[in-house]
């Protein structure tokens, strides 16, 4: 595998905004709604899944939320949470890396769960999680100001996620690839 990076354009911006699925603003209604394996995006639905005892198969998170740092409650409850693995995966914001994408594959092939502490940001992560899951599996990310979305990695969240993927700057094709052996 190469080193590449994709970035978002400006012109992106405003489809991206657009949940990709239903808002939930109860993580047990969105739990029961949910199909495994599920990916958690962002500290926030990390932390509100493993406060109601559920830890997901693999979660993204940048210690950030708004641009913000994390509280320290949100911190520490994913930082004791027990993981089975744990990687550090560097992807500057508004950027999808080689990194990030083959730590992202290696934790839904990995056995047990996978925390991926992300140095830079983990918001666009959502695009290939869904690409990357099984048929039927969720992607959980976060809606500023209203909730957690739910995804579930159909074909047409697939196609969505594939063609806003294959719009961003750099080598989409070879971002494509490495998810399409997943």
């Amino acid at each position: 595998m190469s080193d590449f990076v994709l970035e978002l354009p400006k012109s992106l911006r405003g489809e991206l905004k657009e949940p990709l699925g239903p808002i939930y603003t109860d993580a047990d209604e969105l739990l029961a709604a949910a199909t495994e394996p599920i990916v958690a995006v962002g500290d926030i639905v990390t932390y509100h899944l493993l406060t109601v005892g559920y830890t997901p198969a693999v979660a993204l998170v940048d210690e950030r939320t708004k641009r913000a740092e994390v509280d320290s409650e949100v911190r520490e409850a994913v930082a004791v949470e027990d993981f089975d693995h744990r990687r550090t995966v560097d992807n500057p914001p508004a950027t999808i890396t080689s990194g990030l994408l083959g730590a992202l594959v290696d934790g839904l092939g990995a056995s047990g769960t996978t925390l991926l502490v992300v140095d830079g940001e983990e918001d666009l992560a959502t695009l290939p999680a869904v690409l990357a899951v099984p048929d039927g599996a969720s992607v959980v990310y976060g809606q500023p100001e209203e909730g957690m979305v739910l995804v579930t990695a159909d074909d047409a969240a697939r196609k969505r996620c594939h063609d806003l993927l294959s719009r961003m700057d750099g080598p989409a094709d070879e971002a494509l690839a490495l998810l399409s052996g997943a």
